[in-house]
This record gives C-alpha cells, structure tokens and sequence, in this order.
C-alpha cells in the first residue's frame, strides 16, 4: 500500500479523510485556492511521481465549481507523472442528462464523462450512477459501486419482523432498484402507481403488489433532489394505513423545497449516505447520515491491488 495515495477535493473532505482512516492511510497534501478573478489553483504539496492516485471529489452542488475543481485536480496529477489516476466521484452530477429526451438537447452526461477523461483520469470509481449506461459513456474503466449492502443493514439493524415490512417503489422507474432490495431483504413488493398529469407534474394514487396496511413500509431511491416524488408517494402510502414509512437514498441532494418537504411528509426517517455533505441548516432530526467511506475504501484497495471490485456484492 506504500505506493497507494489518496487526495481530498474540496467537496467532501469528511468522506475522504474517514476513508484514509478506513485504510490507515495519511490523506495526501493538495492545496486547492482562488486567484483575485476566481479561477481555480491547485499545488499538490507532496511527490505523487510514480504513485497510484486516487483523488476524491463529488459533483455535488455547487456542481460546476465541484467539477471544474476535480478537472484541474486530474491534470495536476497527471502532469505530476503519477503512475495511475483514479477519479472517485461518490456523487457524479449531471446524471440525469443521459439521453436526447426532446429535439436540440444535449447529452451532457456524456461530455462530462469526456471532460474527465480527457483532463486525465485513468479509470473512475462511481456509486450509484443515476442510469447505469452511463458507465459506457467514459472511455476508460469504471468501477460502479452500490450503497445497498449499507441501507440493507441499517434496516436489519433495526431488528423489524419480515412479516411487518413492506419494500415499496415509488413509481415505475424504482421497481428493479426495489425489487433488488425486497429479495436482499426477504419482504415482499409494492408498487406506487403514479401518472404523469403534465411536464411537471404527476399524482400518485394507487398501491399495487403487497398490502401496506399496518406494515412498515421501505422506499429506496438512488438520490433525493426536490423530494417531490417520494414525499407523493408516501403521502399514499399513508392514506393507505401503513404504519411507518421509511425513506433511504445513497445520494442526499436535497435542494429547493427538498427539507419543507421532507418537513410536511408522513416519514418516520430519511437515511441517506455522506456520498454528499450534509449542511448543518438541512440536518433534520427525522435524517440519519450513513456512511459508505468503508465501501468505498475497501473498492480502492481492491483496484489498488488489482482484484475484482465486484466480488465486493456478491
């Protein structure tokens, strides 16, 4: 592992000294400033000549500044002569932008995927990709990790009977993701019927699958944004006299009227991962932070060594 160095961006500072703690690593020296204009400066304050690099940087909001830290973070490295650069991105934003939905749109998951390439990135360690195709947008490996192991076992923590727990999609988009947690979990599947009444706006109305009648039901996401959909949903997941309802997503983004929301919902708990800081102003008592930097260690010394990152889920 004396080869082995891992760096902070300025997005996630937390996450990645927990995951150098994880593998009983030093975080590495990189100093990360402004110039009187605003542009970017980057000194990487110790040898990384011949190193496998892995730099740590989510493209969490404020999303250009995030990234655009994270490209000049990559050429610094790569003009430094480090032997590998791998781009750990927790979070990648932009996600959502994945295909040519309406005429003169562009595909900017895809020309993010160029720009870190481009800049230098030798291969990319994600979690949870918001579409999974994205992972053949870049042109170099990508190693895809997933929180569910994580979620999983925080619910099992919690020592709920099989029998009293419910596994429920938000809408259809959800049904693999909760299908995938209900057989980890042994419950059985609902689905919330949702029908798109304009551009931007849905109703949920509907249950179809599983009783959720006195149960306790379980809604998995892979982000919570405006929190628009999975407060609906579980506004009739309540009409519908479930007991308790649990939200949990990898990624908290909670922007715009996300913790209003979450505020007014009938959720006994939102947990989501530290894939993204959490600000103080949007701790709610009713969130639990859970952390992936175990996850995430244990996928960079395998990629470090050389060994299958997959073999980690199955």
């Amino acid at each position: 592992m004396n080869d082995l160095k891992i760096f902070a961006g300025p997005a996630n500072q937390a996450l990645a000294h927990d995951i150098c703690r994880y593998l009983n690593l030093p975080i590495g020296k990189i100093s990360i400033g402004r110039f009187p204009d605003g542009e970017i400066s980057c000194k990487i304050d110790e040898d990384v000549r011949g190193r496998d690099v892995f730099v740590v940087q989510p493209t969490c909001p404020p999303v250009n500044e995030n990234l655009m830290e994270l490209l000049v973070m990559i050429d610094s490295f790569k003009r430094a002569s480090s032997y590998r650069l791998t781009a750990v991105i927790p979070y990648f934003g932009y996600a959502r932008q994945d295909r040519k939905d309406a005429g003169r749109v562009p595909i900017t998951a895809k020309l993010v995927a160029n720009l870190i390439t481009r800049a230098g990135a030798d291969r990319v360690l994600a979690m949870d990709l918001h579409a999974a195709q994205i992972q053949g947008f870049f042109d170099v490996p990508v190693d895809h990790l997933y929180a569910a192991p994580v979620l999983n076992n925080h619910f099992q923590s919690m020592e709920l009977e099989k029998d009293e727990i419910v596994v429920v999609s938000a809408d259809e988009g959800s049904i693999k993701r909760a299908v995938g947690h209900a057989n980890r979990l042994g419950v059985p599947l609902a689905i919330v019927d949702k029908r798109r009444i304009s551009a931007d706006t849905t109703k949920s109305t509907n249950i179809i699958g599983a009783s959720v009648e006195g149960k306790t039901a379980l809604m998995f996401d892979d982000m919570i944004s405006t929190a628009g959909s999975i407060c609906s949903a579980a506004e009739v997941i309540h009409r519908h006299g479930a007991r308790a309802i649990y939200a949990a997503a990898t990624h908290g983004v909670l922007v715009g009227p996300a913790i209003e929301r979450l505020k007014a919902s009938p959720f006994a708990g939102v947990i989501i991962t530290d894939s993204i800081p959490l600000p103080p102003a949007k701790a709610l008592p009713s969130i639990t932070v859970l952390s992936v930097a175990s996850l995430l260690g244990q996928a960079i010394k395998r990629i470090h060594r050389n060994e299958s990152v997959s073999m980690m889920f199955q």
